[in-house]
């Protein structure tokens, strides 16, 4: 664990207890803080070690000096919560996790040997991206330490040795939370809306994004997917402001500058002329166009530690996947079983249909601004569709008189549904496939749930022999 002496011997309220905001009792409670903490669900409401459980209300607020917000907490839109209130109204500065992680490593910083910061943002992709920077480097001799809004909370990561890189997923939430982190290398895959209720509007949502690469130390790069308009703009407006180097990464087209992936294939062209790094079709867990993007951005953000681009080649080439991301988890008979739990809006469901047809989908939870109807394109993929969640009613409008489909309310009977109408199927390989292009708070703590269930009901139907439908 980091331990968050900053704060030693000072009194700091802990807001929201999930997985993060657990973290950062310990780590305070470590460092000699004494540490209030309060959930409002009363469930999340567990006896931590060396920690005072009080409502908020009840703080000592005359003495508190911090307040560590959970990043699923409003901070502004589409109103803050009443504790972030009440502390911004007393002069108390309201801060998150990554926070406290980034004040323990700029301390760390100022002796020599400093632990190099990965910081990946942006709407899709990110949890991949950084997955994979963490697999290249511990490839190539590094103490990869791969945490934050992916994995372990950020405060949960090793302290910094030798060879250690941390590779960060930090979502706009974190962001919002960690004025003072400063990473060497930031990344920004890309914007689409998203998380509209949480920051108003797209420009807003963009806005955050843009102040972690802003906040990038001056001496180390930002790399940027340019094939969308919003983060294309914003890696324009950094090129020309003197900050860190910024590096654009696309998709489908040649850069003059930059890192690549054209017709398969891995170009950096960084040196002058373009060189050709790797094909990206021996990357077997890596399908598809997003995940050449995520390919060429994990590549261009390692670039400043690991100069074989051989051995990044390689280790590319050998990633094994990330969980609950287009994750082959199963096959029954003819049909395989698919959990793309972790595409919690359309954008990165469509990143999932585009790679399979005899498609069996299973979509829906709660709904994001938008729904799916940008999906239309590929519905022709899609045998059939099981509903589930709060999001069905509106999804069988979208999809009624184009894809059949069946309102199936929860997981685990759309799963039975698909699965027996897919080994029903004429088609020769079926796919059931969870892209629920929503998040899961209707029905599951969170996608992990919702994709570990999903893995548990598939396990079910492969212990038993399957003999295919004549």
């Amino acid at each position: 664990m980091i331990v968050a002496r900053n704060f030693s011997g000072k009194t700091v309220g802990v807001f929201g207890l999930a997985r993060s905001g657990i973290s950062a009792t310990q780590a305070l409670a470590q460092a000699g803080a004494r540490v209030f903490a309060w959930d409002d669900n009363a469930s999340a409401r567990v006896n931590l070690s060396g920690v005072m459980e009080a409502a908020w209300q009840e703080w000592p607020w005359n003495e508190v000096n911090a307040v560590v917000l959970s990043p699923g907490v409003p901070f502004t839109h589409p109103m803050p919560h009443a504790i972030a209130s009440h502390a911004r109204a007393l002069g108390i500065e309201v801060i998150g996790d990554v926070e406290l992680f980034a004040r323990e490593i700029r301390r760390d910083q100022a002796r020599p040997g400093k632990a190099p910061v990965i910081a990946v943002t942006g709407t899709n992709g990110k949890s991949t991206t950084t997955a994979l920077i963490g697999h290249i480097l511990s490839a190539c001799g590094f103490d990869a330490q791969v945490g934050g809004n992916i994995g372990k909370p950020v405060l949960d990561l090793s302290p910094p040795a030798g060879r250690t890189v941390y590779a960060l997923e930090i979502s706009s939430y974190q962001i919002d939370l960690s004025p003072g982190l400063r990473p060497d290398v930031g990344v920004l895959t890309n914007i689409t809306p998203d998380h509209l209720d949480r920051h108003g509007t797209l420009e807003n949502y963009a806005a955050v994004k843009a102040r972690l690469l802003q906040q990038t130390a001056k001496d180390g790069c930002v790399c940027i997917g340019v094939d969308d308009p919003n983060a294309s703009a914003i890696c324009t407006r950094l090129s020309s402001n003197g900050g860190p180097q910024a590096i654009p990464v696309a998709i489908g087209k040649v850069l003059g500058s930059g890192i690549f992936a054209i017709d398969g294939a891995l170009y950096d062209a960084l040196g002058g002329r373009a060189i050709k790094v790797m094909d990206l079709a021996c990357a077997e867990h890596l399908p598809g166009a997003h995940n050449w993007q995520n390919a060429a951005l994990a590549y261009a953000a390692v670039r400043p530690f690991v100069k074989d681009a051989k051995a990044v080649a390689d280790a590319i080439a050998r990633f094994p996947g990330l969980p609950h991301r287009i994750e082959d988890v199963g096959r029954a008979g003819k049909v395989r079983f698919i959990n793309d739990s972790k595409a919690t809006n359309a954008d990165a469901a469509e990143r999932a249909l585009v790679c399979f047809s005899d498609i069996y989908w299973i979509v829906g939870g709660r709904p994001k601004e938008g729904g799916i109807a940008s999906l239309r394109p590929h519905f022709s993929r899609i045998r059939k569709a099981y509903l589930i969640g709060e999001a069905a009613d509106d999804f069988a409008r979208t999809l009624s008189g184009q894809v059949p489909f069946q309102t199936a309310g929860t997981l685990a009977h759309a799963v039975e549904l698909a699965f027996a109408d897919a080994r029903a199927s004429n088609a020769a390989a079926p796919v059931v496939l969870l892209s629920p292009a929503c998040a899961s708070f209707d029905q599951f703590r969170d996608y992990e749930e919702r994709g570990d269930a999903f893995r548990a009901l598939v396990r079910e139907i492969a212990s038993h022999p399957v003999k295919e439908a004549s």
